[in-house]
């Protein structure tokens, strides 16, 4: 069930609402039953087989990780984390890594192994990576919750289950068990209606008209394009996944919050940052919260000299790069950020021995642009479905097919046009309505991601999201900051309104399919 359709916010959420504010006046594990069972039909709606897959790794984690804390120091109790880790990472390396294993075999060996055709079970990642962190948290004793009901909410609650965040135990249970979350509350609704319209907004008035334009240069059988149809093709991508996610992450902060309980902070303007590792500790946060706490720190971290650290960070990279799809594009993504990685470290090395410095404000637009432009390239490999195609998307970034204009937009530079084709960027026929638009499309979503504040800033005073451990800060004090007055409520308005209205023809969120 996509957040962005009709049934999910005229039925399904309605009546979502209202069972748990009256079920919850029965007590709290008679309201948390209620939305325990609506998650799994929210789950179920989509496919229903694989609602019994669901809770049966709930139902095997619960007692593993049950047993784990009840024998906390014992070599048993080390077994059975290590052995209920490899059966999640099996369970997760079968429905999505099967047919990739069999097709990178079938390449290298030459054979004829049948692909099994496995369909990939929306939400496996983000509920097998919730439940890993459950089980090392009772290892580590830092699981204090046991009741059934709740784990099983912990795990299902709809506003993330699909594509996140990635929650922790020890942040949640304190929710579901707080009384006051059971009474439907105006605040609550008033902050959390506001936070679910701008999520809308973004996915369905930008990133998906954004889609439009990005997805002919993406295709397998295009050729290679020309430098500004190559960028273009990369930017409105790089800007559809950033509205999409930073929508779907809004929507479920919103939705979360109409139940009066807070997720953790997921998307926080990463295209903002200066260096690459501030760009991971804003993009998909407790993703990188998990990478970070659950293998680059197990594999030594920055414990055993820069060599070891540097190939934990490769290792850590290429993994995660693995975790979003099942293909050597999603491999080379990862590599490529473990190399961005490993490069600003040594960048960082060199400033601090380097007497020149650039005047702080140049070095911010320059180190933002730098990040940026690093992030689209990656991207290409990222969007691509296949490592050719991403290839010829980068050799036309590089101007390997030349730089060509649409000829009714050159004919209307006047004398400029001859300059144009002294420096070699020629003119086609058609396109030119296309190219256009593209481009508006490119410059509109660059100034809101680049100078707007984001939801988090917007509505910074009402504390939306749990505190936020990723050491970025936020904007103080912005004009266009919610208050609960009229014309806030006005603006939203508007913008739900709008946001409903283009719900014509929904579409799924991008990281549904990781």
């Amino acid at each position: 069930m996509l957040f962005n359709s009709y049934f999910f916010l005229l039925v399904f959420l309605p009546l979502s609402l209202l069972g748990f504010f009256l079920l919850g006046r029965f007590g709290k594990s008679v309201g948390a039953n209620w939305l325990a069972a609506c998650s799994l039909f929210f789950y179920a709606w989509w496919d229903s087989r694989y609602i019994a897959l669901l809770l049966g790794s709930i139902c095997v984690n619960y007692l593993a990780g049950s047993y784990i804390a009840s024998h906390a120091g014992k070599i048993k109790a080390r077994t059975a984390l290590i052995v209920a880790i490899a059966a999640n990472v099996l369970l997760l390396g079968y429905y999505k890594y099967a047919d990739f294993f069999v097709t990178s075999a079938n390449a290298v060996f030459e054979t004829n192994w049948p692909v099994l055709g496995v369909i990939l079970p929306i939400g496996i990642s983000f509920f097998t990576f919730t439940q890993i962190a459950f089980l090392v948290d009772a290892w580590a004793g830092k699981v204090r919750e046991y009741r059934f009901v709740n784990y099983v909410l912990f795990v299902t609650y709809f506003p993330h289950l699909v594509a996140g965040p990635v929650l922790h135990h020890k942040e949640m249970m304190p929710q579901f068990d707080d009384g006051r979350n059971y009474y439907a509350r105006a605040e609550n609704f008033a902050i959390g209606l506001t936070i679910f319209a701008i999520g809308l907004a973004k996915k369905v008035l930008i990133a998906d008209n954004l889609s439009t334009y990005a997805n002919p240069i993406f295709s397998a059988q295009a050729s290679t394009p020309s430098f500004f149809l190559a960028w273009g093709g990369a930017l409105t991508y790089t800007f559809q996944l950033y509205f999409d996610f930073s929508g779907y992450s809004d929507m479920a902060i919103g939705l979360s919050r109409l139940f009066g309980v807070r997720l953790p902070l997921n998307f926080n303007s990463p295209y903002k940052s200066h260096n690459i590792a501030e760009f991971w500790r804003r993009w998909h946060m407790t993703l990188s919260r998990f990478l970070r706490d659950y293998l680059y720190i197990p594999l030594g971290g920055n414990r055993h000299g820069a060599t070891r650290r540097q190939i934990n960070l490769m290792t850590t990279m290429v993994l995660g790069g693995l975790w979003h799809g099942a293909g050597w594009n999603f491999a080379i993504w990862g590599l490529l950020h473990g190399g961005f990685l490993v490069v600003n470290q040594h960048w960082k090395s060199i400033c601090r021995r380097t007497p020149f410095r650039l005047p702080p404000r140049y070095a911010g637009v320059f180190s933002v642009m730098l990040t940026f432009l690093s992030v689209v390239v990656a991207w290409v490999y990222f969007r691509a479905p296949d490592v050719a195609t991403a290839n010829r998307i980068i050799m036309g970034m590089a101007g390997s097919a030349g730089a060509a204009l649409p000829d009714a937009m050159v004919t209307r530079l006047g004398p400029l046009a001859q300059a144009l084709d002294h420096v070699g960027i020629k003119s086609y026929l058609g396109g030119g309505a296309t190219f256009f638009e593209t481009w508006c499309w490119i410059v509109v979503s660059a100034l809101i991601a680049f100078l707007t504040p984001n939801t988090q800033e917007i509505m910074r005073r009402f504390e939306p999201a749990l505190p936020d451990e990723s050491h970025v800060g936020f904007e103080r004090g912005h004009r266009l900051a919610w208050m609960p007055q009229r014309r806030s409520a006005m603006v939203v308005g508007l913008l739900f309104a709008l946001g409903v209205l283009a719900l014509s023809r929904p579409t799924e969120f991008l990281y549904f399919q990781f």
